[in-house]
């Protein structure tokens, strides 16, 4: 779990900062960064609260930066199938970009799924305390750090770091490929759209490829 970690750290940063920003108190950014356990929808909401945007303004676009979650669910959903009620829904709070790369790993690897979902629930609290740590420190002290040291750029690396393991075989490498070209060639989409649309074309893609290959 440490490329993830480290790539939180700087993000949970300016979560930090934009919710002290925008006038909030360090217990509504807790509680933000907490229950909206989500850094691209708490910067997005953080920023439409502090432009006074209406409510269902900042609801809806949350929501639809939110839907590239239910292509996870959906990947998810064979594997927690057996599972409690229970179970489902303390990892569905804790469905989050790395908790997925690194969970859907370890159910396809592992025969024990409730091995693989203590695993999964641990990589997400995991996930979830270090967000809460690190949106505390980017409150208190993030904005004395100087922008110059551009540490967002950690990001899209442990992104990568997560990614290149999981391209096992030609049809995920089409899906990635697929899925890359069209989020840059969609860039311009309102709302972030770019990322669920070229999430749907690379599903497309890898699928035509495993049929083809088949």
């Amino acid at each position: 779990m440490s490329p993830p970690l480290l790539g939180l750290l700087p993000f949970g940063l300016v979560c930090g900062v934009g919710a002290q920003s925008a006038g909030a108190s360090v217990w509504q950014s807790l509680g933000l960064s907490g229950f909206m356990f989500s850094g691209a929808a708490q910067i997005l909401a953080t920023q439409l609260v502090a432009s006074g945007a209406p409510t269902a303004v900042t609801i809806l676009t949350c929501f639809v930066v939110g839907l590239r979650f239910l292509m996870y669910s959906a990947a998810m959903a064979p594997h927690l199938r057996s599972l409690p009620p229970r179970w489902r829904h303390a990892l569905a709070f804790m469905l989050t970009d790395q908790a997925f790369a690194v969970g859907i790993r370890r159910f396809r690897d592992s025969g024990d799924k409730r091995g693989a979902a203590s695993y999964f629930l641990g990589s997400g609290v995991l996930l979830w305390v270090t967000w809460q740590c690190s949106c505390l420190v980017g409150y208190w002290a993030g904005n004395v750090i100087p922008t110059t040291w551009s540490l967002d750029f950690i990001v899209p690396l442990c992104f990568l770091s997560l990614l290149l393991p999981t391209l096992e075989d030609h049809s995920m490498r089409i899906a990635a490929l697929a899925s890359g070209v069209a989020v840059v060639a969609l860039d311009a989409l309102p709302m972030r759209l770019s990322l669920v649309c070229a999430g749907l074309i690379g599903i497309a893609a890898g699928i035509i490829s495993q049929r083809r290959a088949r």
